[in-house]
């Protein structure tokens, strides 16, 4: 279901300007009831300033109304057509510190079973340096002789639709095609 913009302020909102029940907030804004509770109660969004959401385009007042009258109604969010932005990662990619050392196995086996795959596209991929991955392609890497190659998205470095991604867009760039069956030729007489 979708939620409305900033669900914390609009909660804080709808707690101060509206006599719906908790439940129906709650549910409006997807927080817990309990935490809904807590916004009324002063002890959890003190700082946060309301957002209105009829000016906002999300909810119509005439549904507000509807929704205090019956305490078992749920509020309606208005889908509108415009867009919603995605949200897109910004700078390298965090790998926790659990996960740190498997880098060097995961950027050996990119290079072992994709040749074709870019510095720039592993580093992307696994969130790693470029001369990190140069070391490891030279065998310079300061911890070369326990490297071995495993496979990323094994490894929880990413998903295998990440993977497969960039090996997609990596197979032009290389000069490399997928392996098509031969082409069986029926021309000769039996």
């Amino acid at each position: 279901m979708a939620l409305p913009l900033m669900p914390k302020a609009t909660a804080v909102w709808l707690v101060e300007n509206t006599a719906l029940t908790f439940e129906q907030i709650a549910d409006f804004c997807g927080l817990h009831s309990l935490e809904v509770q807590a916004i009324a109660d002063g002890e959890v969004a003190s700082g946060i300033v309301g957002l209105d959401p009829v000016a906002n385009g999300q909810v119509g007042r005439e549904e507000i109304v509807r929704c205090e009258a019956d305490p078992d109604a749920s509020l309606r969010l208005i889908i509108t057509d415009v867009p919603q932005p995605r949200s897109k990662q910004k700078g390298a990619r965090y790998t926790p510190v659990s996960k740190r050392q498997d880098r060097p196995d995961a950027i050996s086996w990119i290079i072992k079973h994709h040749p074709e795959i870019s510095d720039a596209q592993i580093s992307k991929l696994i969130g790693t340096t470029k001369p990190t991955i140069q070391s490891i392609r030279d065998k310079t890497h300061w911890n070369a002789v326990n490297v071995k190659p495993r496979n990323p998205v094994t490894l929880g470095l990413c998903s295998e639709a990440e993977l497969e991604k960039v090996v997609a867009l990596a197979r032009p760039r290389g000069g490399v095609r997928p392996v098509e069956p031969p082409i069986e030729h029926h021309d000769q007489p039996e």
